[in-house]
């Protein structure tokens, strides 16, 4: 079970010291990333990875690496119960303690569904901001039924999860340079890199910054849920080193 000072804590306060955990290089591929956790029925096992495989394979996810867990064994304080298996995929804020890491004041912001038509982001449909609630915002949404995963991959318009941060301009080239290397790494999803003092999908930054909007880690969670599969998904769980997990597609 998650400790009750665990529950009790702001999203924007855990996701502030989660981030100095981040330890990923992306030129060597070592280190510690932050993870999501989701649970399944064994036997929905093979089906869930499969809708897994397709959603990292259409850029859906953060990236297509997972490591799971059976009952039994134990990750970030939680026991996988009997009869189930655990599925850790990476979180979108280990992009956030690696700009973090290289000296970048990142402050992550918002989690949110984005509208996608034809391929191309266009706006927040609805943002929920990390300090403000104590369950991750993508839990939130994703439990409120709003995403429409599938019917992006089929038809190329949809909703999806995202997240919001922004940086302050001053760091644009840095910026640009780590999410490329990130990116050679095998960590995708962005989805905008907003101009300086404009809004990035609809969402206003501070002054003197830019926002940089990626795709939430939990879409894959998000549609297995689509496709009636019962799941529970805690979003942000812990950290593990990246050479633990094993590239799915």
């Amino acid at each position: 079970m998650i400790s009750t000072d665990e529950e009790m804590m702001f999203t924007n306060a855990r996701i502030e010291s989660i981030m100095y955990q981040v330890t990923f290089n992306p030129k060597t591929r070592e280190g510690d990333i932050i993870v999501n956790l989701c649970l399944v029925d064994k036997k929905d096992l093979e089906e869930t990875l499969e809708i897994f495989r397709q959603v990292m394979y259409s850029g859906l996810s953060v990236c297509s690496y997972v490591r799971m867990f059976d009952e039994g064994e134990t990750f970030s304080g939680l026991e996988i119960p009997q009869g189930k298996t655990g599925i850790a995929t990476a979180c979108s804020i280990t992009i956030d303690g690696v700009l973090l890491k290289h000296g970048i004041p990142v402050k992550p912001k918002f989690g949110g569904i984005v509208q996608v038509r034809d391929r191309v982001p266009l706006r927040f449909t609805d943002l929920i901001s990390y300090d403000c609630t104590t369950i991750d915002p993508l839990e939130v949404l994703m439990s409120q039924e709003l995403t429409s995963v599938r019917e992006m991959m089929r038809t190329g318009s949809g909703k999806i999860l995202a997240n919001f941060r922004e940086v302050p301009m001053s760091a644009k080239d840095d910026v640009d340079h780590l999410l490329n290397r990130l990116l050679t790494a095998g960590f995708y999803g962005i989805l905008e890199v907003g101009e300086p003092n404009s809004p990035a999908l609809g969402a206003r930054v501070d002054r003197d910054h830019m926002g940089i909007i990626i795709t939430g880690g939990t879409n894959p969670m998000a549609a297995v849920q689509e496709s009636g599969i019962p799941i529970v998904t805690k979003a942000i769980k812990g950290v593990m080193e990246f050479h633990d997990m094993k590239k799915l597609v």
